[in-house]
């Protein structure tokens, strides 16, 4: 039997009213990419960790009406958070992170412009990020969707981080590591950077900041690799992937 298939919507007014709308994109890949049908159950999610099962009673040119059936709390969202920072990658490199980062439980993504970032952003491309991070969530199965945030520097994305227990900065240029990821507990932000990696005096910035220097190993990685394995680092050290 397949899973019900899983639509984020806006602020159910849940028990008062159980019928809701879908419309907008969820409504259209509800439609015309996953062919759901009337009377088909379906799962929605408010953003807030909670999960309403729901069952399609019309489809409407452009809305889908359902009603709710019950409420419950997602199970499979992370106990403690992860933030990565990430500097922006060229092509699609950066939705890969995204995709990624949101399957291994991360909470926040920080995508930021750097020294030697030569990735271009925009407006519409951190929408395109956001829509990446909503497909992934409902994908693996969570119940909130990772904020995507986006920093024009990169002293601006570290400030962001200042709440975290735990800052972890990956420098390729590092022989020696100033932290232990493997030895962590409490809210952790992991930054990587872009394709060019980091100069001195953004590494001298970190450590100002309250960061601690990381290496990831004695092989270079690209800035993909680099981001997706911090992210899995993190997630078992806190146990997430137990």
């Amino acid at each position: 039997m397949s899973t019900p298939k899983r639509f984020f919507i806006d602020n159910p007014n849940y028990p008062d009213n159980s019928c809701v709308y879908l419309e907008g994109e969820e409504f259209t890949h509800a439609k015309t990419v996953l062919r759901v049908e009337e009377g088909a159950e379906i799962v929605l999610l408010d953003g807030s960790g909670k999960e309403y099962s729901a069952i399609v009673s019309k489809i409407e040119k452009h809305r889908l009406t359902a009603h709710i059936t019950g409420a419950t709390v997602g199970e499979k969202e992370p106990k403690t958070e992860i933030y990565l920072l990430c500097g922006a990658l060229k092509g699609d490199k950066t939705e890969l992170v995204v995709q990624k980062a949101c399957e291994l439980g991360v909470s926040r993504i920080g995508i930021f412009s750097s020294e030697y970032c030569s990735a271009f952003i925009n407006a519409n491309k951190i929408e395109r990020l956001k829509k990446v991070a909503r497909e992934s969530a409902k994908q693996c199965l969570r119940s909130v969707c990772p904020q995507i945030v986006y920093f024009d520097t990169l002293e601006k994305a570290l400030q962001d981080a200042s709440r975290c227990k735990n800052k972890l900065f990956a420098c390729e240029f590092l022989h020696t590591s100033q932290g232990d990821i493997s030895q962590i507990s409490g809210s952790t932000a992991v930054v990587i950077g872009s394709e060019g990696g980091f100069s001195e005096q953004e590494f001298n910035l970190a450590q100002q900041l309250g960061f601690k220097g990381i290496s990831l190993g004695k092989r270079i990685l690209r800035a993909e690799t680099a981001a997706i394995s911090a992210c899995a680092l993190a997630a078992f050290a806190l146990g997430e992937l137990k």
